[in-house]
């Protein structure tokens, strides 16, 4: 969403400096235009740009929507067909599992013991509280899915390295087909100004190590390989942007991945509360700045889905 600065002079001599340009995809952005006129007298043009007073409420908001442009998903083209599996079917949920993704090589996904929220979360990469709306039964009713994409995709291709590998944008964009279809969904998307964590290095030493199976399951969590509850944290193979989105879920804002850290990790550190009850928040924060980063907290773009309607899906 770079800004975009051109001149021009037409037939009345008027010169018109245009600033920005709409970014795509980010909501309703005006052209912002000043206009000049050039200096009487010599042979040598001159511009004077007069009269530009912007004030700085207005710039930190130009500054927002275009920071808004680079944290937007990428856009289906005007005119684009969605990607859709070719093959799918949406049933009752008959295991105890809950939650379980699965992507396997040739595109093929399943989806087991899924309420409707967390296949939203799925198909649009978002946490739980960026989910809005919709009936209650899309929190408790559980779904099995198993889905199939067409020869033709990209996704046809894919050899992920694990079965718990996440979804590709093109799978997501498949989902949230499948659930407009399936679950008669209707909803709206909107990106706003809100609280988020920035994830930075600390002034200290890092005590992690870099990763010692770089083909494991990427994962972190509490001590005991589950989730984190407030004894502490552990990781396995970890990179910052999968630790970033992680602890999103706990901290209940959206965490950004700013430390310029690449490869994966491994990393344990136990936490001793002083009461039998301790509070999660402050136990990732200590964590955090004990494995020698830090979590800043900060303003930037929230990205929110609110679900208008949907239906249960007939068993098929």
């Amino acid at each position: 969403a770079a800004l975009h600065f051109y001149v021009r002079e037409d037939r009345s001599r008027q010169m018109s400096a245009t600033g920005v340009r709409r970014p795509s995809g980010c909501g309703n952005l005006k052209e912002i235009s000043f206009f000049v006129s050039p200096l009487q007298g010599h042979e040598r043009k001159s511009i004077l740009i007069s009269r530009w007073r912007m004030k700085a409420k207005t710039l930190k908001h130009l500054l927002f929507v275009c920071a808004v442009a680079s944290f937007c998903p990428a856009q289906q083209l005007p005119g684009a067909e969605t990607p859709k599996f070719d093959v799918a079917s949406v049933k009752p949920a008959t295991t105890r599992e809950m939650g379980g993704v699965y992507t396997y090589p040739g595109g093929r996904v399943a989806f087991r013991g899924c309420t409707l929220l967390y296949l939203m979360q799925q198909a649009f990469d978002l946490q739980a509280f960026q989910v809005t709306g919709g009936p209650e039964w899309m929190q408790d009713e559980r779904y099995d899915i198993d889905a199939k994409v067409p020869i033709t995709s990209e996704s046809s291709h894919s050899m992920p390295p694990y079965s718990k590998a996440a979804l590709n944008s093109e799978q997501r964009q498949m989902l949230q087909a499948l659930l407009a279809e399936r679950f008669n969904m209707k909803y709206r998307r909107e990106t706003r100004e809100g609280p988020v964590y920035l994830l930075v290095k600390g002034k200290g030493p890092l005590r992690m190590t870099g990763s010692k199976d770089e083909s494991a399951y990427p994962w972190s969590g509490g001590l005991r390989g589950g989730m984190i509850v407030g004894d502490g944290m552990a990781g396995i193979n970890e990179s910052m942007e999968d630790l970033a989105r992680r602890l999103s879920r706990y901290l209940g804002r959206p965490v950004l991945n700013r430390t310029e850290l690449p490869g994966s990790f491994d990393f344990r550190t136990e936490y001793s509360p002083e009461d039998s009850g301790p509070d999660v928040t402050n136990m990732i924060l200590a964590c955090v700045q004990d494995i020698g980063l830090k979590l800043e907290p900060s303003k930037g773009p929230v990205e929110t889905i609110m679900i208008d309607r949907a239906t249960k899906p007939s068993p098929n």
